[in-house]
């Protein structure tokens, strides 16, 4: 599986020596949810208050009904949860007449427990010992009323605590085997939401589904044109294949039709539906070569950049724009996604320049981060951005947007000042490039990163003070650079504990600011 972990990177001339920085980042960022991602969409768990189905589709409920239990106390909704329990397990051992409907009104009135409250009474139902009886619930030959109600009862237990979640251990292989296709669609549908929490819950659960098989059932419920079974089983993928091991992404790839139903899904499903199966490409081509590269060949590049044009909606703006990204770094070395001169790469740039503009933080990094990555490929990559309305938002973002943005965007603006060299030699200027971009006022921001603490930022801004000593005509780099206050934040380097940046800032400052600096005026 060696390949499999080889990620290179694009964005990488002008600081060689952290070439592989940004790529290992992009796959950890793949593997965990970030505080940007839990405030766009919250994605990980789910509670089901709905269901699949309406509760008109099961049984007759009363408005008073749906209402119950919204204001009582915490106390009494869990003491009427145990006696719910109870009342289950007392249905489970009745024989005759009468027993299959006292069976799925005890595990009704249990669901409404756990469905209707701002903080369902899981411990309260896992202290009476429910998880065997909702099992129990699960046999197969079992009404699909009861299927679908105990299914529902562990989607939301699954939505709590760890150790909740944890709980649902003895019934996965009961949920994994009503995905396939002698059940109901609404049974697979809300057992693929319950194993979506599961899924959710971290690595070592992820493992135990994809141990007991639940990769293939839950790729063929994607490949259906129903869209609230593909929508369902592409969410519970996405936290299926999210790593860190790249093993599940690959083979989820290699399932027939897999491929097909992504592009269908992207092309033409609502906006609903193809921001689930956004987030599915987001893993695949962050932790699979194998998936990017099959993604790669197919008509999704030219899906993405349409949907990031045209779409409104940041729920799937977000994932689009990162599947975007990791396509686009992640295969350099063998093939340009994008091609300079060609009109999908022009579309992707004013893709780019609309999400530049949006004033959202997290489409202003992922914008920066993919274009940073363009500005790494050829000279008539670099012309392409550099001409474009990109350049002046880039500028702007560097003095203007957080940290995190500006770091992004002075990789950005630092590849498109330097020509693609081989091998790890100093990288050539594009002096026109460095010229304009100082001259519009770049150099405080770059001297901002070298002030601090982030080592990669600092190592960034220092390279590009590098590039503006060397390269400005008539020596005016280094003037620029100590009007600036340059020389106050390299020598905060003097006997900085990082070997590397050490030597770096001493060497600019005795290289342009030695004895002899400032002699000849």
């Amino acid at each position: 599986m060696a390949d499999e972990n080889e990620h290179s990177q694009r964005r990488g001339p002008i600081k060689s020596s952290v070439g592989n920085i940004a790529a290992n980042r992009r796959r950890q960022q793949a593997v965990t949810v970030s505080k940007e991602r839990r405030e766009a969409l919250v994605r990980t768990k789910r509670l089901c208050r709905d269901g699949i189905v309406n509760d008109d589709d099961i049984d007759n409920l009363g408005d008073g009904d749906k209402d119950m239990m919204i204001d009582e106390e915490q106390t009494a909704l869990d003491e009427q949860t145990t006696q719910a329990v109870e009342l289950l397990k007392s249905a489970l051992n009745s024989q005759g007449a009468g027993s299959k409907t006292k069976k799925v009104e005890a595990i009704r009135d249990l669901r409404r427990l756990l469905s209707k409250s701002e903080i369902p009474p899981v411990e309260a139902a896992l202290k009476a010992e429910v998880i065997p009886a909702l099992a129990q619930c699960l046999a197969f030959g079992s009404p699909d009323e009861q299927l679908l109600e105990a299914a529902w009862c562990l989607t939301n237990i699954a939505a709590g605590e760890p150790e909740q979640t944890k709980s649902l251990l003895p019934a996965l292989p009961l949920l994994i085997a009503h995905l396939g296709e002698k059940s109901s669609i609404h049974v697979a549908e809300q057992c693929a939401w319950a194993l979506g929490n599961v899924a959710g819950e971290g690595e070592e659960l992820r493992n135990v589904l994809l141990s007991q098989g639940a990769l293939t059932p839950l790729a063929r419920m994607m490949l259906s044109n129903k869209g609230s079974t593909a929508r369902t089983a592409a969410w519970a993928l996405s936290n299926l294949i999210k790593g860190p091991d790249s093993t599940a992404a690959s083979e989820l790839i290699k399932i027939n039709g897999m491929l097909d139903a992504i592009v269908r899904h992207l092309n033409k499903a609502d906006e609903e539906l193809a921001t689930e199966v956004a987030w599915v490409v987001v893993y695949l081509s962050a932790l699979s070569n194998l998936a990017a590269s099959m993604l790669i060949k197919s008509d999704l590049v030219q899906i993405l950049v349409w949907r990031l044009a045209t779409s409104d909606s940041l729920q799937l703006l977000i994932p689009v724009l990162r599947s975007l990204g990791n396509l686009i770094a992640s295969d350099s070395h063998k093939t340009y996604v994008l091609t300079a001169g060609h009109d999908i790469t022009e579309n992707v740039i004013l893709a780019l320049v609309k999400c530049l503009r949006c004033e959202h933080r997290v489409l202003e990094k992922e914008a920066a981060w993919v274009l940073s990555n363009i500005a790494a490929g050829t000279l008539a990559h670099k012309q392409l951005i550099y001409s474009s309305e990109a350049t002046p938002l880039l500028l702007h973002l560097l003095s203007a947007a957080p940290f995190d943005i500006r770091k992004e965007v002075a990789y950005a603006l630092g590849n498109l000042c330097v020509a693609p060299v081989e091998g790890h030699g100093q990288p050539n200027i594009i002096l026109d490039h460095l010229i304009s971009l100082v001259t519009r006022g770049c150099v405080p921001g770059f001297v901002n990163l070298v002030r601090s603490a982030d080592i990669e930022a600092a190592r960034l801004g220092l390279q590009f003070l590098e590039l503006v000593m060397r390269g400005m005509p008539d020596g005016e780099g280094p003037r620029l650079v100590e009007k600036e206050d340059g020389i106050d934040a390299m020598e905060r380097f003097q006997f900085h504990e990082n070997g590397e940046l050490r030597v770096l800032a001493n060497g600019l400052v005795d290289k342009y600011f030695g004895e002899d600096y400032g002699v000849e005026e």
